[in-house]
């Protein structure tokens, strides 16, 4: 018997034998339907426009299903412009309205379309749930034309009278923009990133608008992710990193217009010090245009190299601060011979290409200069007092963590560090030495710390959290980063190819074997049968042959280049991994161009032995402990140890 505390608690809510046998008779229900759709997206880099258009269009799964429901009923070409509708309704309405299109014949028979679609997408649903998501104001409508048996005349008669009344009230364009809301909301059941939401991409921050309105969002954060958590949380040296990326790829609209970051001391600094400087190899990857704060790319660059050197003085503080990260190799300021113009990197000299330094004192190399200091602490206020940000942070600390189990899923971003020889490689810090799984949860503490944890109590522990944010950004034991060095300073002041190379961890080749997942699953309390490590971080090179599948089928890598700086190299805009009741599938999309057809290539990975019911997933677990309880609190009440209430 479970404890009467609890059941009484229970019984507050099922107050009689009778009603909690009827939700037993409910959750069993539930448990026998089929489990909801899962779509896992990875290294979205703040490419909103792209990343909207696979939420809108469940990345081609609404798509199908108007194929499935109409087939050759309906031309291909009316396919796409029913599909187009579903996904943007509000523009179609507009041009249909502007066009005198708009007629009562064509909204009625696009209602008659549109429910069609929703009771397939909705099958799978009790009609409990499926009310919960119906819009307030058509929600009795939209659930009668659901359900009405269209073989019984009276019925047809009563489904006319709804959609005359829709006529006759001029109701005709929202009710479409609910159903097609409605379709949307019912393809996607729950959303997992795993990843990097952040840099390179325009606006971020309006990816993390859609994330924050959507109904059953996980996320587990990526190095990019990282770094401008610790820029909201304070840390100077991530703040000087997430500037440096923005000014790289003239991602300006998302820190001024997005998140209100005034960049107007930045370039007034940088205009000034570097003035008559070209700073050539500073230049911003133009991938976008800023539509809000349009930045002269000569004044870019400038930014970009100011901010540099500020990272580089605080990332060799931090280093030199935290001897346990090892990073002794990256401190390369003070190996410079600043006359000569040329850098020590291990045994080799080399020259540098870019050779002027007015802020850096030779004598004290990693030392910020008056004015750089009081750049830094400004920036850092910004960054602190932006409520948008701060707000946005806050949710991926509310959803977020370094990895997440699902459904016999493992998520992560990057990598579990291992050595050379496959075995979980040993990360010894102040607080202890850590690996696999231990290592992840330790991580996962560390970074809620660097943001929660009050620093006028703990001071020390909020400043070795608060570095932590940098190291996991870059450092080479960090499984968000998961290779050997950043390489900066070679790739910005040296330009060799050879020395730019930064090489994956061990885990990057060992993870192709299935001995290796097997492994990593069982660390995480996983049987590896019908499990799988989901990940993401490094580019699947499509065009040169490599698959995103690996392990004979139990490790899915699914950053494709969702990022326009990665599709040269992937020759694909990025994957969608989708898990409905039947299998597994990969979505392959395409560049995304506005307006044209962006249907991805779907192709079926994995095929369920069964058919998977909502008893065989988390939830269903649950709902079986619910149940269990529920039965628990039937025989106190038969028992007479509880006394029944009407």
């Amino acid at each position: 018997m479970r404890d009467m505390d609890y059941l009484r608690l229970l019984a507050d809510k099922f107050p009689n034998a009778r009603k909690a046998g009827a939700e037993i008779i409910n959750l069993q229900a539930i448990c026998a339907l089929p489990k909801g759709t899962e779509y896992f997206f990875s290294d979205l880099h703040g490419e909103y426009e792209s990343f909207s258009h696979l939420l809108r269009s469940s990345s081609g799964i609404i798509r199908a299903k108007i194929e499935e429901t109409f087939g050759d009923l309906m031309e291909e070409s009316e396919q796409l412009k029913l599909a187009r509708l579903i996904y943007y309704p509000n523009r179609v309405l507009s041009e249909r309205r502007r066009s005198g299109t708009l007629s009562d014949e064509w909204i009625k028979v696009t209602i008659n379309q549109l429910i069609a679609i929703c009771k397939v997408v909705s099958s799978k649903y009790t009609r409990s749930k499926v009310r919960k998501k119906l819009p307030t104001d058509y929600a009795y409508a939209i659930d009668e034309l659901l359900h009405l048996d269209t073989h019984d005349e009276n019925k047809k008669l009563y489904y006319k009278a709804i959609l005359d009344e829709i006529g006759d009230i001029e109701a005709g364009d929202a009710f479409i923009v609910a159903l097609c809301d409605l379709i949307q909301n019912l393809t996607i059941d729950s959303l997992h990133i795993i990843g990097d939401i952040f840099d390179r991409g325009p606006r971020a921050d309006m990816i993390m608008e859609e994330l924050m309105n959507f109904h059953d969002v996980d996320i587990q954060w990526g190095n990019h992710d990282v770094s401008w958590m610790g820029a909201a949380a304070g840390n100077t040296a991530c703040i000087a990193n997430v500037l440096r990326i923005a000014t790289s790829y003239n991602s300006f609209d998302v820190l001024e217009d997005g998140y209100g970051i005034n960049l107007r001391p930045l370039s007034m600094y940088a205009a000034e010090v570097y003035g008559e400087d070209p700073c050539e190899f500073f230049r911003p990857h133009l991938l976008d245009e800023n539509k809000y704060d349009s930045v002269n790319p000569s004044l870019a660059a400038k930014m970009c190299k100011a901010i540099t050197i500020i990272q580089l003085k605080l990332e060799g503080q931090l280093i030199l601060r935290h001897p346990e990260y090892e990073l002794n190799d990256r401190l390369l300021l003070d190996k410079i011979d600043y006359k000569e113009g040329r850098v020590r990197i291990g045994d080799r000299e080399y020259q540098i290409r870019d050779k002027n330094f007015p802020t850096i004192d030779p004598e004290h190399p990693y030392e910020l200069s008056e004015r750089e200091k009081e750049l830094i602490e400004t920036l850092r206020l910004s960054f602190k007092h932006s409520g948008l940000l701060q707000e946005h942070i806050r949710f991926l600390y509310a959803n977020g963590s370094m990895y997440k189990i699902c459904n016999h899923n493992l998520l992560y971003h990057g990598c579990i560090p291992m050595d050379e020889n496959g075995e979980f490689l040993k990360i010894t810090m102040n607080d202890g030495t850590y690996q696999g799984k231990a290592y992840m949860d330790y991580l996962n503490r560390k970074i809620r710390d660097a943001y929660f944890l009050d620093e006028s109590d703990e001071p020390e522990k909020k400043r070795e959290a608060l570095d932590l944010m940098w190291y996991l950004w870059c450092g080479p034991k960090s499984p968000l980063f998961g290779k050997d060095k950043m390489a900066l300073f070679e790739h910005v002041f040296i330009g060799n190819p050879v020395l730019d190379v930064e090489k994956l961890n061990p885990y990057y080749s060992f993870s192709k074997e299935e001995e290796t997942v097997d492994k990593i699953l069982r660390a995480f309390a996983l049987e590896p049968e019908g499990a799988h490590i989901i990940n993401g971080h490094v580019p699947v090179k499509v065009k040169k042959g490599e698959s995103p599948v690996k392990a004979g089928g139990k490790l899915y890598i699914i950053d494709g280049g969702l990022s326009k700086a990665y599709q040269k190299q992937t020759g694909i805009a990025g994957y969608t991994l989708i898990f409905n009741s039947h299998h597994l599938a990969l979505a392959a999309h395409r560049p995304f161009v506005p307006g044209e057809n962006n249907t991805p290539e779907i192709q079926i990975v994995e095929r369920m032995q069964e058919r998977i019911l909502v008893r065989d997933t988390d939830i269903g677990a649950s709902l079986s402990q619910q149940i269990s309880d529920l039965k628990e609190l039937i025989n106190a009440y038969n028992a007479g140890l509880l006394t029944e209430r009407d």
